[in-house]
């Protein structure tokens, strides 16, 4: 799985086929986390998460871990262009699924869009990971896609959902060929959903969790 050959093409054609809806979705509980010192972001893409995250978090330490080495290139160059700087920022290119981070580091973990591009038992395998790369108490935000639960909104997400995992098969060799909801895995983690917001006709969801108490 690569999405380096969309890297270029990524930013006009998420604004061309959700305008800034999924930014909306990323962004939704941003302001509402109450401190964050070690951030963890995954599969981040362009940066546009991450310059605001760096926003409301000037001096947290934030590690970005992405398999395309071209969306890093990006996220590195948006920051640059706002004048923000790098140095407490750690961009690492992995694939999540090897990639081991320190047990109870993170106090802020962020899977923005990312977590739809795995198969069931490989959600399992990262979910336990990052499940235990969390602090005590830590707080997860997610944004995704979702099939709504009834009705002509239903069959609308589902339609869009085979559509977007056609295209990503093919442009990206995308392992996973449909959407698995984390949410089972999550509670079976020990993390509780604080909040979610939904948008776009039940398509789209934007998470709140936080992990128990040490």
């Amino acid at each position: 799985m690569s999405f380096d050959v969309l890297a270029p093409h990524y930013r006009w054609m998420e604004l061309v086929s959700a305008g800034e809806k999924l930014q909306r979705c990323r962004t939704a509980f941003l302001s509402r986390v109450p401190k964050a010192n070690n951030i963890l972001i995954l599969g981040e893409g362009n940066g546009r998460f991450l310059l605001e995250c760096r926003r409301q978090f000037p001096r947290a330490l934030i590690t970005v871990v992405d398999a395309s080495a071209r969306m890093i290139e990006l996220a590195r160059k948006r920051l640059a262009r706002q004048g923000m700087k790098t140095d407490r920022i750690n961009f690492i290119r992995a694939d999540a699924l090897t990639w081991t981070p320190s047990e109870q580091a993170f106090d802020l973990i962020v899977t923005h869009f990312f977590l739809d591009c795995f198969r069931a038992d490989q959600l399992e395998v990262l979910i336990s990971k990052l499940a235990r790369a969390a602090a005590p108490k830590a707080n997860w935000l997610l944004a995704d896609f979702q099939a709504a639960p009834a009705g002509w909104r239903r069959q609308r997400s589902r339609a869009i959902l085979w559509l977007m995992y056609r295209f990503f098969i093919a442009a990206t060799q995308l392992s996973a060929r449909t959407l698995t909801p984390p949410d089972d895995l999550l509670e079976r983690r020990g993390f509780n959903l604080r909040s979610r917001e939904i948008y776009d006709w039940e398509l789209l969801h934007s998470d709140w969790w936080q992990a128990a108490a040490a």
